[in-house]
């Protein structure tokens, strides 16, 4: 009888033990998974005077299945007519706006002037991420030394909601 008294109490000390160790030991978060990247390719041309390419923003873009990231690969090409500098900021369900930070150059395609500006990243969202617009800008003189500028967006959607 003693012997069943004594393996019980092992086996209880062994619960106990096993219990506080699955207490103690940190649990790390799940890890959420990018899905397939999705093609960015957007185009801004004068719309006054000679058509000229303004801007040209390529790459790609991921959304995660956690509903709050993406990942972005982006080059922005600054058209060869253009002045100055084009731009591009991200907009997040409409109303979060940021602007990437550039991240390198690359030899710039024919077409372009300068360099290929790179912006390699990763964005997180405070709520769930229903879909993000990329605005690119780019401006031009027409006619002589009136200054003109034009937007254009593209919205991608996540897959994931």
């Amino acid at each position: 009888m003693t012997r069943s008294k004594a393996r019980r109490a092992a086996n209880s000390v062994a619960i106990a033990i096993a219990t506080l160790a699955a207490i103690l030991v940190p649990v790390t978060p799940a890890h959420a998974t990018y899905g397939p990247d999705q093609a960015v390719s957007i185009t801004v041309t004068s719309n006054a005077g000679p058509s000229i390419m303004l801007a040209q923003l390529t790459g790609t873009l991921a959304f995660d299945d956690g509903n709050t990231k993406f990942r972005y690969a982006l080059r922005l090409c600054w058209g060869s007519g253009s002045y100055p500098k084009p731009n591009f900021y991200v907009s997040v369900n409409g109303s979060t706006v940021f602007y990437p930070g550039q991240t390198g150059t690359a030899t710039a395609p024919p077409g372009c002037q300068l360099s290929l500006f790179l912006y390699d990243g990763e964005y997180t969202h405070s709520t769930t991420l229903t879909n993000v617009t990329l605005y690119v800008t780019g401006g031009w003189f027409y006619p002589g030394n009136t200054y003109n500028s034009r937007t254009k967006s593209v919205t991608y959607d996540n897959p994931y909601n």
